[in-house]
């Protein structure tokens, strides 16, 4: 009978350990995009997308990656006259996060690598069809830069940062 207890209270441990962390990458990429500048949001968003697939696996990560997008939009964070564009960046970062999963362990610099590759390609091509389709030409220009080289940089500086966090926590 104490086995059986031992064994309860190490797994509600372990779940509710998992249930913190996978609050606290939450939180740090929904507070990050209250910042409102990309140079400085995007590698916090990519570096705690990267870091929740070390520490939480892929489908929590993908869960990270999806959170913050609605609850931006929710809460006027995000200009409505870019809510068609979410689904694409939740794609995105989903993208990021399942290439990222698939490669890490093989090839960690591969997976950072193919993953930002990956997700700006997506971003900028989606982005650029809706973009096209839905704003005025003024507010497009603008926003085509955000989904443009920005994705990549930022992606591969927060698989930089997410490598130095891993490395401290022993995840890769």
């Amino acid at each position: 009978m104490n086995q059986e207890k031992t064994l309860t209270t190490i797994i509600s441990k372990e779940k509710v350990f998992i249930l913190i962390q996978f609050i606290v990458l939450v939180g740090i990429v929904s507070a990050a995009s209250l910042l409102r500048q990309q140079a400085i949001t995007g590698p916090i968003v990519n570096a705690a997308l990267f870091i929740s697939v070390g520490v939480l696996g892929t489908q929590n990560a993908i869960l990270v990656g999806i959170i913050p997008s609605v609850i931006a939009l929710s809460v006027g964070l995000l200009p409505p006259i870019l809510a068609p564009i979410i689904p694409f960046i939740m794609l995105g970062n989903t993208i990021l996060i399942v290439v990222f999963g698939y490669f890490k362990e093989r090839n960690y610099w591969l997976g950072i690598i193919l993953a930002s590759i990956l997700k700006f390609v997506f971003l900028f091509g989606a982005s650029s069809i809706v973009i096209d389709l839905l704003l005025k030409k003024e507010i497009a220009q603008k926003a085509a830069l955000m989904f443009s080289w920005p994705q990549l940089a930022t992606a591969l500086v927060g698989g930089l940062i997410a490598y130095f966090v891993l490395r401290s926590i022993k995840r890769i």
